[in-house]
């Protein structure tokens, strides 16, 4: 999947975007499994990113506020919300919760996990 340079998103508040989901996912016993989507870029950089895949954990187990972010991250809130909810659930554990939201947001965009809708090509269905 493309994306834009870093610096486009400098400016842009994280917490007003609403990712939308792109892994497969199952859970159990109130924990999120995500499997990683496997990389659809072409020719030299596209080969370099699937002997990534194959050599890494396809499947990342989330802990209870991982698997309570992942949740919420359904196309219709925010990080924002998400981080209100995260502080509502988990109290001062999760503080400063916007951060923590947001960076959980980045990890699994640059893993190809979520999509900034507006920002990034968002597959058909998702």
């Amino acid at each position: 999947m493309k994306r834009p340079r870093h610096s486009e998103l400098e400016n842009v508040d994280l917490l007003g975007i609403a990712p939308i989901r792109l892994a497969a996912w199952e859970e159990t016993e109130g924990r999120v499994t995500i499997t990683r989507p496997r990389p659809t870029a072409g020719g030299l950089h596209g080969l370099a990113e699937l002997l990534s895949f194959w050599m890494s954990v396809r499947r990342i187990r989330l802990d209870e506020v991982g698997s309570f972010c992942w949740k919420l991250l359904d196309g219709r809130r925010t990080v924002g919300e998400v981080a209100v909810a995260l502080r509502e659930r988990f109290g001062e554990a999760v503080e400063p919760a916007e951060e923590r939201a947001g960076q959980f947001v980045r990890v699994l965009r640059y893993q190809d996990m979520l999509a900034y809708p507006g920002w990034d090509e968002v597959p058909p269905g998702s």
